[in-house]
């Protein structure tokens, strides 16, 4: 595989601004309780993250738009009920935002966009907070009146020191009222918490924490900080206040001081000097006995209470885990995981470990999106990159071979790109999708409000290298109602879009003879039905409602006559082109009962030529995945003109659509006869080898070579050949949790509480003695124990025909990838001799990554699937791809403080 490595396509990430968790907190009677975890951006994205027991998986984005930012969320979630016939209710969760404006929004997940919108007569909102519900307790404990109160309030404190009651009863979001009217304009209201239903606690930039009573509005104290350290402002902002379990208030302010303060006497308690510039974010745990603390000066710091009579809190340790301010963090505890995220302008969140801290390491999760914002148009070597409203398109001109030991070097390599064009979408919402044809003459791009699609055509034979852009028009019923997803078939002929988040539709495109070839879309759109999953009416009414239903990833099969969809919740959706319609049976493919809606369906799903798009009959027996996809790839092959159904999956000649999932789960299907193929059944994930099993990031894409497929993820690049089995993974690969890694061997990944592996003992130790005598050379003696970890390298792999090399190297110091390479595993020697080529490769070189998509012109796949082993092989090493990194490093951040000691490197 040649590969263009570029870091000249930009993509600039976003700073973090609010974090927060639906579920603070889950107890074993609330197992299957839906936690994400919502992140704000400044650019007016919400990327919404699934905690998957330490996996962290971002399922999807809400988009922002033009000028818009997000300041603030909260989750808000109802208590769970029980129905008459005993069946549990999960309670109903709902997002809410604030982006330093005089509104709030609340966000619809499924659809991908707001919900409602409301505002009153009042300033800017700076913070905002959730009224807590009350909940009978088992010996029978009510509210003070004796009713268990279930109303439920929204509490914004503004700029101009008012609180601003909103109503969210009756799944609506109105103004309610002013509780709090400040008598100087001059006092902001910057954080916000409850210490329980009805007392609200509010840090204020005026150097003081007021306590007010949320029935009356009356304040209950105030509770004064003093004035700013000598040279310093006057008057203390305090940015952080939270609440402990046992009532007591924690405050960060900005004099680096956390202060704890007594919740019965509201008087200070304690105060503990730890950051040396403002303490900005805040994050406690359930029990009420671990406080963690962010700041300005980068520091991240742990503090506990000491047990006995004299209780006191104690700064247990601090580390510089972000590269600029902690701006914000929120904890999690549950379901075997407690863990605290923390974000700022560095664009990347931070997990720790909160229970375990000090015991396990933290984790990084990525800046760059899940769903890779980037594609191409192999037959014109285009690549298309966009982020909020703008698009660039870019081509490399030469193919990599002809770049190599060129005179020029590093000259030729930045001659080979340009950027042909850069488009800004009119309107004020961000992009949610992008889809280019593979001969680059069609681009579509999509928001929640709008799909644009332009022409792209050179200039004139002698400059290809300009473009000229021409808007092609579509059906304004389409084009209004937005897409969350789009896709061009291969062969350019039908686009198909998502709307809603789950409705899919098929847009049929020509070419007019009479306007020199330009586009047409066909003006009636085709709607595809899905097969109606029986998923009981409880689980579709709480928790996150249809959110899993929302489809995340649309393919066409390589002659674009199939296309395949798959959602959240793990089903596969087929439609076929150009079929005879059967008969259906609801038992069987779980259409719908209704006959008018079918016949209805039925109408619009044929085209002016007579083509039909129907479901495929087989695609109610694809099994429902084990977890949600990441990836959704057909490969090249394309069978026979009538798919063979056969007993024997060997022979059977069908199109091969590959599935990974967040598990992680590689399932190869054959949609057509619905089914795994035989070496999916074969190649279960226990027999991957334990590199792919171990790796903690999430696979992203795919790209095809014949019966290879390359996967790809954050920081890792992953071969598997499909013509080949995996060996059986011996024991000699299982380490027991906490066993001490020899050199040369892999580390499994053992239970953790979310956040990064646990440390090993003497991880933190000296590894090795530097011997040095005048006049000799240098001897390093590593010591006995050392801790080494191959994930660490980012040497590639070695090929296979480098492997006679290394024959004096034993197995044991390159476990499994050696072992593959010279076929030692689960082949005999005669096998091992005739095959050369690797069933597995990797490589940790290129990070982090923001995407792979294929150039250049590959080779033909004969459509009769008997393409010789010679053409195959040939296919396998021309294909060219673009590796496109964006490194934090490379990115510019905006100015942050330097203490004492410490300079800009």
């Amino acid at each position: 595989m040649d590969i263009h490595r570029c870091r000249f396509v930009p993509y600039p990430p976003s700073a973090i601004n609010a974090i927060a968790f639906s579920y603070p907190t889950v107890t074993k009677s609330q197992r299957a309780a839906p936690v994400r975890l919502a992140i704000g951006r400044a650019n007016g994205d919400i990327e919404i993250w699934n905690p998957l027991n330490g996996l962290w998986h971002q399922e999807t984005t809400l988009h922002g738009g033009k000028d818009r930012s997000i300041d603030g969320l909260v989750w808000v979630t109802e208590p769970d009920q029980t129905l008459q016939d005993g069946t549990k209710l999960i309670g109903k969760s709902r997002l809410f935002s604030i982006g330093y404006t005089s509104t709030v929004t609340e966000w619809d997940l499924e659809k991908r966009q707001p919900r409602k919108q409301a505002s009153g007569m009042h300033g800017d909102i700076w913070c905002l907070a959730a009224q807590p519900f009350v909940v009978p307790s088992k010996n029978g404990d009510k509210s003070a009146n004796g009713v268990v109160q279930t109303g439920k309030k929204l509490v914004a404190g503004t700029m101009d020191g008012s609180l601003i009651l909103y109503s969210i009863d009756d799944d609506d979001l109105r103004f309610d009222r002013i509780l709090v009217r400040s008598p100087t304009k001059k006092t902001k209201m910057v954080s916000i918490t409850f210490q329980n239903r009805n007392v609200v606690v509010v840090g204020c930039s005026d150097s003081a924490i007021r306590v007010y009573d949320m029935r009356s509005g009356n304040i209950l104290r105030k509770m004064t900080l003093g004035s700013d350290l000598s040279g310093g402002a006057k008057e203390i902002i305090v940015w952080s206040v939270k609440c402990l379990k046992g009532r007591d208030i924690v405050s960060g302010d900005s004099t680096g001081q956390v202060c704890i303060w007594d919740g019965k006497t509201y008087t200070q308690a304690q105060r503990l000097q730890t950051h040396n510039q403002d303490v900005l974010s805040l994050a406690t745990s359930a029990d009420g006995a671990t406080i963690v603390s962010g700041g300005m000066d980068r520091r991240t710091v742990l503090y506990r209470k000491t047990s006995g009579s004299t209780a006191r809190w104690g700064k247990v340790w601090h580390r510089r885990y972000h590269s600029h301010d902690v701006k914000t963090m929120a904890s999690f505890e549950g379901n075997g995981m407690s863990v605290v995220v923390s974000g700022g302008p560095d664009a990347a969140p931070i997990v720790l470990p909160l229970q375990e801290a000090g015991m396990e390491n933290h984790r990084t999760l990525s800046h760059i999106p899940q769903s890779p914002p980037l594609k191409s148009a192999p037959k014109c070597r285009l690549i298309v990159s966009w982020w909020e409203r703008e698009v660039h398109i870019w081509r490399l001109r030469k193919p990599l071979r002809d770049l190599v030991d060129v005179p020029e070097g590093e000259s030729a390599v930045e001659k080979n790109r340009k950027l042909l064009a850069r488009i800004i979408i009119k309107g004020e919402a961000n992009i949610t999708s992008t889809t280019i044809s593979n001969d680059g003459s069609l681009l579509v791009v999509s928001t929640t409000s709008d799909v644009k699609v332009f022409n792209l055509k050179p200039r004139n034979d002698s400059k290809k290298d300009e473009l000229k852009i021409f808007k092609v028009e579509i059906q304004e019923e389409v084009s209004k109602q937005g897409a969350t997803q789009v896709q061009i078939s291969p062969d350019g002929r039908w686009l198909c879009a998502v709307q809603g988040g789950s409705k899919v539709i098929l847009l049929e495109m020509s070419r007019d003879s009479t306007l020199d070839e330009k586009p047409v879309l066909h003006p009636k759109a085709i709607r595809l039905q899905r097969i109606e999953r029986k998923i009981q009416k409880h689980v579709m009414l709480g928790g996150l409602g249809k959110y899993d239903r929302m489809i995340t990833h649309i393919a066409f099969s390589p002659d674009s006559k199939m296309l395949a969809v798959a959602d959240l919740a793990g089903y596969i959706d087929t439609w076929l082109l150009d079929m005879t319609r059967p008969k259906l049976q609801n038992d069987v493919n779980g259409t719908h009962e209704d006959a008018s809606s079918d016949s209805e369906d039925e109408e619009d799903q044929v085209d002016v030529e007579g083509l039909r798009w129907a479901r495929n009959p087989k695609g109610s027996l694809i099994p429902r995945l084990q977890a949600s996809p990441t990836v959704l790839s057909f490969s090249d092959h394309v069978p026979a003109s009538q798919p063979s159904v056969t007993e024997d999956d060997e022979i059977a000649d069908d199109y091969t659509l590959l599935t990974v999932t967040t598990k992680p789960q590689v399932l190869v299907i054959n949609p057509t006869l619905g089914s795994l193929t035989s070496w999916s059944r074969r190649n279960q994930i226990s027999r991957f080898p334990i590199e792919f099993r171990n790796n903690r990031d999430l696979v992203k894409g795919a790209v095809w070579s014949g019966d290879r497929v390359w996967l790809y993820g954050n920081s890792f690049l992953f071969m598997v050949d499909l013509s080949q089995d995996f060996a059986e993974q011996t024991d000699t690969n299982d380490i027991s949790n906490g066993e001490l890694v020899r050199q040369g061997t892999k580390r499994k990944r053992g239970p953790d509480s979310g956040a990064g592996s646990k440390k090993e003992t003497g991880a933190a130790g000296p590894t090795k003695i530097i011997h040095q005598v005048q006049g000799e050379f240098v001897e390093e003696i590593p010591l006995e124990g050392l801790v080494y970890d191959p994930m660490d390298e980012d040497e590639v792999s070695q090929p296979a025909d480098e492997s006679e090399n290394e024959s004096d190297v034993s197995d044991d110091e390159n476990p499994g990838e050696l072992a593959l390479l010279r076929g030692a595993q689960g082949k005999s020697a005669a096998e091992a001799e005739s095959s050369k080529s690797p069933a597995f490769w990797h490589t940790y070189k290129y990070r982090p990554i923001l995407g792979i998509v294929p150039l250049g012109n590959e080779q033909e796949i004969t459509t009769n699937g008997t393409t010789d082993v010679v053409a195959k092989e040939a296919s396998r090493r021309t294909i060219e791809v673009a590796l496109v990194e964006r490194p934090l490093w490379d990115i510019d951040m905006p100015d942050r403080y330097f203490g004492d000691g410490e300079w800009e490197k």
